[in-house]
């Protein structure tokens, strides 16, 4: 898999270095609103997905009265506008199989909005459930490539993982989503350095694109739906030459 890239991928890589910290800040902090909304609880200790949400904000270096604010809207302590979770759906160019999490507190405006660059972009949005059954929702651990890969590979699966995949710059393990605590807490304490974990949906199948000016259509599309404010995460099941990206 070294010389391929999925979105997850080319996302993380990408995320890496961009610069755009206003708008990474905005998303993590409607993250977590809105899993303080799903369950009332804020206590990160007892809520898992706010855990994951503030996890990933401390990692974009988001202020703590940042996070605390956020913590505070999502649970109805402050009077600003409220911030729903919505789902889109739908097939990006060359037919690309496409889910796409906002959170909103127009709906109807950024359904809209999603619609246009589904539109523009070459692909249709659909309804619920169009292409959900072609992803697998599961937690993934990013792990640090090691030198002796083969036997890091053998020894995680020991360990209880799933899947195994290997990228450019790490090492992808995934597994089911009870079992990511489990997973994380052997794997630390194994001896390995875990980049980052989340809950994600992965692709059963793979549509692979070797045409570079389709790939950049698709890659362009991409990040016109990542730069919406509104979109916290996109999840396509393409797979491209590294090369391309």
């Amino acid at each position: 898999m070294s010389g391929h890239s999925k979105w997850a991928t080319i996302h993380r890589q990408k995320e890496a270095t961009d610069a755009k910290k206003g708008l990474a800040w905005t998303k993590a902090a409607n993250a977590i609103i809105v899993a303080v909304r799903q369950t009332g609880i804020t206590d990160p200790e007892k809520n898992f997905r706010l855990r994951l949400a503030i996890e990933k904000a401390k990692a974009l270096n988001m202020p703590k009265e940042n996070i605390e604010r956020a913590i505070a809207r999502g649970s109805g302590e402050t009077e600003r506008g409220k911030i729903e979770e919505v789902v889109y759906e739908g097939f990006g160019p060359e037919g690309i199989a496409v889910i796409c999490e906002a959170a909103t507190d127009n709906t109807k405006r950024t359904a809209q909005e999603i619609k246009n660059i589904f539109e523009k972009g070459g692909g249709k949005l659909a309804g619920p459930g169009s292409v959900s059954f072609l992803f697998e929702k599961s937690a993934l651990l990013i792990l640090e490539k090691p030198q002796n890969l083969e036997e890091v590979i053998l020894k995680l699966i020991d360990l209880g993982a799933k899947d195994i995949e290997e990228a450019q710059d790490a090492i992808e393990v995934y597994t089911e989503v009870g079992k990511l605590e489990e997973l994380k807490s052997k794997i630390s304490e194994s001896g390995f350095k875990i980049l980052s974990f989340e809950i994600t949906m992965k692709p059963k199948s793979t549509i692979q694109v070797f045409d570079k000016e389709k790939v950049q259509r698709i890659l362009n599309f991409m990040d016109k739906l990542e730069e919406h404010p509104d979109v916290q995460r996109v999840f396509a099941n393409f797979d491209i030459p590294q090369e391309y990206v």
